[in-house]
């Protein structure tokens, strides 16, 4: 009773705070603001030219059909293609590339341009990237073999020598890839796209909840009162334990109010539609056999993790520093510098370490192949990300009470 009693007076302490109410508003405002910015800035085309906001996306939802990416759907569909370039009139050039014109494109292509344009990657070498002006290249004598030349680009991909795939972690992605059911199912999923390739925007929410989390033990420093919560009867015990509870219950209720408004925004814009589609939809050779959902929820579990790491590292700063402010000139390095650092590939002990790095490690990083060997053992990006993140929060939490514990009064 006295421990959870301490809890609440802890967590009341902190959320009565002007500073930590200040904090969190402008966090959620940035959120909100980055997270709406998709909404309020899109924009389509048909042939009357562009429509934008809500307008906008109601068209291309309606635009967009739900079609199972059967053998025998993906040829007629290529060959529909092949069809319209046969035709002259319908085809324009600018010097480089020939592509459809007029009634052909608006009423034929445009509909469905993003399922032609991921079908027409499909049959692409590692280093391109087409569209659908491809598919009329492509020899359909003996049909499409979509899925045959998936396999074929997966095993490409894998062989790249910039990649320095082991031939354990070639075997590995190509049994995880050969997880995903097929046939395809394609449709609309643009709410859930923007919420997957945003993720590391949260890094703003994560550093709001470790300032209002900065002064836990180093404002009791700053203001004197160390000396009597140390000397007090549960100072060095329940009280210690009360602070980190505390602490770590604020932040888990604060980034979930972020996270709530930061995927409420796309999806009451977009609407849920495509959460059960698979991510190949975006792009066929991404290896894990995850809908929209799954992926979704599998990478805020590890932005949550990373979160709680994080908090474990500014209570152990603010354990062993006498003010706020230093630790926050260590954590805003440790959470921004991976901004500027950019990859070289996918492989190479810098780039593997970027990969774990705050910024770095919120990003889903689905189609890139990233995964860690020790000895015989190869795990993806996203079971090392999880395992290192618990791992630093359960090794620095109990340096956090014991710096406060050992703290030595003035």
């Amino acid at each position: 009773m006295v421990q959870i009693m301490l809890i609440k007076y802890e967590f009341l302490k902190i959320i009565r705070k002007k500073s930590t109410l200040i904090i969190m508003a402008v966090s959620l405002v940035l959120t909100a603001f980055l997270f709406g910015l998709p909404v309020v800035q899109y924009q389509t085309y048909n042939q009357d030219g562009v429509i934008k906001g809500r307008e906008g996306i109601a068209y291309d939802k309606e635009q967009c059909a739900a079609v199972t990416l059967t053998e025998d759907v993906v040829t007629e569909t290529i060959l529909g293609v092949q069809k319209l370039f046969d035709n002259p009139d319908h085809v324009g050039y600018d010097g480089n590339e020939k592509f459809l014109i007029g009634d052909a494109y608006w009423n034929e292509i445009a509909p469905r341009e993003n399922m032609l344009n991921m079908i027409a990657k499909t049959y692409d070498s590692p280093n391109e990237s087409s569209g659908y002006n491809k598919l009329p290249d492509l020899d359909m004598t003996d049909g499409a073999k979509f899925y045959e030349a998936r396999k074929s680009k997966i095993e490409k991909l894998l062989d790249t020598p910039s990649r320095e795939l082991s031939e354990k972690q070639k075997a590995y992605w190509s049994r995880m890839a050969g997880k995903v059911h097929t046939p395809l199912q394609y449709g609309y999923y643009k709410g859930w796209e923007i919420i997957i390739s945003s993720f590391e925007l949260f890094m703003f929410a994560v550093l709001a909840v470790c300032i209002a989390l900065a002064p836990v033990f180093s404002g009791e420093y700053q203001s004197g009162t160390d000396a009597v919560i140390l000397s007090g009867r549960y100072g060095k015990t329940k009280l210690i334990k009360a602070k980190i509870m505390a602490s770590y219950l604020f932040g888990l209720l604060a980034f979930t109010l972020h996270i709530a408004v930061a995927f409420g925004l796309p999806l009451a814009a977009f609407g849920t539609d495509g959460w059960k589609l698979p991510v190949q939809a975006a792009n066929t050779v991404i290896p894990y056999p995850f809908t929209f959902l799954q992926t979704a929820l599998v990478n805020t579990g590890i932005i949550y993790l990373i979160l709680f790491a994080m908090m474990s590292l500014t209570l152990l700063l603010s354990s062993v520093m006498k003010s706020p402010y230093p630790v926050l000139v260590v954590l805003v390095p440790v959470l921004f510098i991976p901004v500027f650092l950019t990859p070289d590939g996918t492989a190479g002990a810098y780039n593997l370490a970027l990969f774990l790095l705050p910024y770095r490690a919120a990003m889903p990083e689905i189609g890139k192949y990233i995964s860690y060997q020790f000895g015989g053992v190869v795990m993806d990006a996203f079971s090392v990300k999880a395992i290192l993140y618990a791992m630093i929060t359960v090794v620095m939490l109990p340096f956090a009470g014991m710096g406060f514990r050992r703290h030595q009064v003035a």
